[in-house]
């Protein structure tokens, strides 16, 4: 099911309101390591091979700059653009070096709802290693998801500008497929464009746990879980981040191939009061579902000056 241009979601981008108490936290109790920084920016690796996950930005309130995605080869991103103005986007920017410390060339792209989508390729991808010593931190992203007030369109621009391929749809999720991973995107389909919730991947179903009891104890209550989803098969746990984002510990995400058949709704049914396979978990709560309504992108015009400071 994979896509011919796009390998994977690499990191998101955000802008934070207190940059030294994101550090803190996304570095002692979500168990990432600095990669980076400066004194504007700071930059958050797993112990996967992605020169990081989250790029964060000194900024007056929490907002969301960027969705990164890798280019399978260089010649992909000349392919993506020419995809991009058919799908309803615009190329904001590119092919131009990237805007961040890790190297490689990157084109920016807008989506018909304004969505800010950075596509790099050539970027220095590292050894896999055990980041601050855990060997229950993320290791990767395990996806994204975003709101849309227009599921179709978000989708057709994901399809067609970026070769994304819908591996299944819910009564309230469109999950897009680029690679083996059941999907790297979603699609919420809500009234609004906000940042929904950021997945990161852990080792095992043992890290989701474990990572949900240091959360508690860390005073992050558990807003979803522990639980395991229909499409994508994958267990987790959902929190709230310090600043309002909406965050989660996931594992054993499906692997699929081009056998896989997208399923529809009415695949995915569950019994009365129940979101999930287990049915033992809380929530979700109504404060997860109001924060996942709050993280907006930023206006591509602000984009350049943005990522220009993660340098």
């Amino acid at each position: 099911m994979s896509s011919p241009w796009i390998a994977g979601l690499r990191s998101v981008e955000l802008t934070v309101p207190d940059l030294a108490r994101a550090r803190a936290f996304y570095t002692a109790t979500w168990r990432l390591s600095v990669a980076a920084e400066s004194e504007h920016a700071v930059f958050l690796r797993g112990t996967g091979t992605d020169p990081y996950l989250l790029g964060l930005q000194a900024g007056a309130h929490l907002a969301i700059i960027a969705v990164t995605l890798r280019a399978r080869t260089r010649e992909a991103l000349a392919e993506i653009m020419a995809a991009t103005s058919g799908a309803g986007g615009e190329v904001v920017a590119g092919p131009q070096a990237a805007s961040d410390p890790f190297g490689g060339v990157e084109v920016v792209l807008k989506d018909p709802h304004g969505r800010i989508y950075r596509v790099v390729h050539g970027d220095a991808q590292g050894l896999a290693a055990e980041a601050s010593g855990h060997s229950d931190s993320p290791i990767r992203l395990a996806h994204a998801v975003l709101n849309s007030h227009d599921v179709p369109k978000a989708q057709d621009f994901l399809e067609k500008a970026l070769g994304f391929k819908l591996a299944d749809r819910t009564r309230i999720m469109a999950f897009m497929n680029c690679a083996t991973d059941h999907h790297s995107l979603a699609i919420g389909d809500t009234d609004n464009d906000a940042l929904n919730h950021i997945a990161f991947l852990m080792p095992d179903l043992d890290s989701v746990m474990r990572g949900g009891g240091r959360m508690r104890d860390a005073g992050y209550a558990i807003q979803w879980g522990p639980g395991r989803h229909g499409p994508g098969n994958n267990a987790f746990n959902y929190f709230i981040g310090p600043f309002g984002e909406v965050i989660e510990y996931t594992a054993d995400v499906e692997q699929v191939d081009d056998r896989y058949q997208a399923g529809q709704p009415s695949d995915w049914s569950w019994p009365p009061g129940r979101v999930d396979q287990w049915g033992i978990g809380v929530g979700p709560t109504e404060a997860l579902k109001q924060a996942q309504r709050e993280v907006r992108f930023l206006p591509a015009k602000w984009l350049q000056e943005m990522l220009g400071g993660l340098k």
